[in-house]
Order: C-alpha cells, then structure tokens, then sequence
C-alpha cells in the first residue's frame, strides 16, 4: 500500500538548532495518524516543510508520491490544513472568506459546508476580529474541511475549542475516515491522541523517536504518580523494588512514587501500614517522555 505520506531522513536545521532530524514518516491511506509532542518538539516544522513552506535542510518527501518540493502546488490541491495558528483577513465575515476559498477551488459542496458549520456551531456572519479564539478554530476547521480533501493536515486542530466542540469534532474526524480519506494531525495532548488516532507518531526533540499503534501507546503511557500519607515514618526500602515504579521519593511519612502498569505492588505494599491519604495523578506528556525515553531519543529501560 503506498503511502499518502512518506518522508526519508527528513530533516531542518535553523542555524545550530536541530527544529527536526531525520524523520521517516510512512502515512497510510485511510487512517487517522496522529503527531504527539511537547511544543517546541517539531511538529509544525514537520508539517510546514510537507507542504513546501520551508524547504529541508536534507531529506526528501512525497504526499500522494508527489515530490514536496517540486510538486507542492498539485500538493495543495489535494488537501485541507489548518495552521497552528491560524489567521484570516479582519475586515472578512466567516461565510465571505469561505465563499472565497470555495471560488479559488472551483466551488465546494455547501450543503456540506452548512452541515458542519451547524454541527461546530460556527457563526459566519460576523467579521474575523470580532471573534473569539475559539471560534476562529472553528472557522479555520471549516475552510480545511468544507471541500472533502483526500488527505487533511491539522496542527493542534482542538486550540481555544470548548469540550462540546471538540466531541463533535472527533466525530467529524471518524467520519472523514469512514470516507476513506486520510488525516494526519499534531497534538500535545495525549488523550486526544488517544480519542482519535490510529497510530501515532511521537517525536522528541526534533526526533521521531516511536511510531505506536494507538493500543500500544495507551499501554505504555499507563503511567500514574501516587502520593501516600502514612500514619508513621516507613522505610524506602519497602517501595525501591517494586513492579513498575520509578521516581520513588520518601519523606518521613509520604511515599510519592509513579507506577507504570498495575500499581496492584504498590497498594499491597503499603496496605501493610496505617494510611492516612492516597493522592494519584496521571502522568503529563512530558512525564510519559521521560519515564519512557531517555534524554538521548532513545527507547529506555523502562520502556
């Protein structure tokens, strides 16, 4: 099966910053693939070079087997994009600026278009400045979307969005799959990630350091951070050895340790003393980096 989206050792350097370094991406037909990070990681980097914004350092790429460089206009007329930050002309009402994205691809779908703007509860009828971030997502959602584009790029699509919206979102997202169409979008929210991916890219540092089936990741990112108050001082012997712990801290009568997996030890562990109160955390993004990479990119041992 070729892929919508490949890249070998694709790779931008700005001065001695190493934004991203030899990524190989494989994007299937089809599939939701999304791209994890913190900010600052590479995500946008990566995209701005799929689509010919920035051109590599080294590397080279294709989406739809069309070289990103030499054939970024055919490119773009293929896709949907959302920038991670979007921006539009002030003076324009919603439905004008799509009215103009429409006529420049030579019309749209509009009973389409008026589905998914009822169902994001975007309102086009007022100008691009007096809207709120949220909305203005909304807007940027809908001028990716409205023209049913083989392949959809989204950069942190869900910024400024309300619970309900992104819910709706995420179904809209199915949809486009459902279709056949394909969807690659970044993220630094890992439950996002989770909600509507695939598989998923996760990139540190400007390197892509694992490609995970969804489920894969979900295991491996079951990760959480217990802090327990004991009745008495315990000794950290107790916890040091303990399946799937790392991170243990012991002062006097807390015990804070994160535990990745069943934290079935720990609790039989610490059932043996007096206990005052149990506080558990899920672990952040970074948390799940550092726990699962080491500083390097490489996959550590506690993967």
């Amino acid at each position: 099966m070729e892929s919508v989206i490949h890249t070998e050792k694709i790779t931008k350097l700005f001065g001695d910053i190493e934004a991203v370094v030899d990524v190989d991406l494989d994007v299937l037909p089809g599939e939701i693939f999304g791209y994890l990070g913190p900010n600052g990681a590479g995500k946008s980097t990566t995209i701005r070079m799929l689509l010919d914004h920035i051109r590599p350092t080294r590397g080279a790429g294709t989406v739809f087997g069309l070289d990103i460089r030499r054939d970024s206009v055919e490119i773009r007329r293929n896709i949907g994009y959302l920038p991670g930050e979007f921006a539009l002309y002030d003076h324009m009402k919603g439905r004008a600026m799509l009215q103009y994205f429409a006529n420049l691809r030579g019309g749209v779908d509009w009973q389409y278009v008026d589905e998914l703007t009822t169902r994001l509860d975007v309102d086009l009828d007022r100008r691009y400045s007096q809207l709120s971030r949220g909305n203005k997502q909304k807007v940027g959602l809908l001028q990716a979307l409205m023209h049913r584009p083989k392949l959809v790029i989204l950069d942190e699509p869900t910024s400024g969005l309300d619970p309900l919206i992104q819910h709706e979102f995420y179904e809209i997202l199915d949809e486009v799959k459902d279709e056949g169409r394909t969807v690659f979008f970044s993220s630094h929210v890992l439950p996002e990630v989770q909600r509507v991916s695939d598989r998923v890219g996760i990139i540190r540092k400007g390197r892509l350091v694992a490609v995970e089936d969804v489920d894969t990741l979900i295991d491996r990112a079951a990760l959480h951070r217990f802090e327990i108050e004991f009745a008495y001082e315990v000794s950290s012997a107790e916890f040091e050895h303990l399946s799937g712990a790392s991170d243990l801290v012991v002062d006097g009568r807390t015990v804070t340790v994160s535990i990745a997996g069943s934290p079935d030890a720990l609790i039989k562990a610490a059932a043996r003393h007096e206990i005052m109160r149990i506080v558990t955390h899920e672990a952040s993004l970074d948390d799940i980096f550092l726990t699962f990479y080491s500083e390097d990119g490489e996959v550590s041992d506690a993967a």
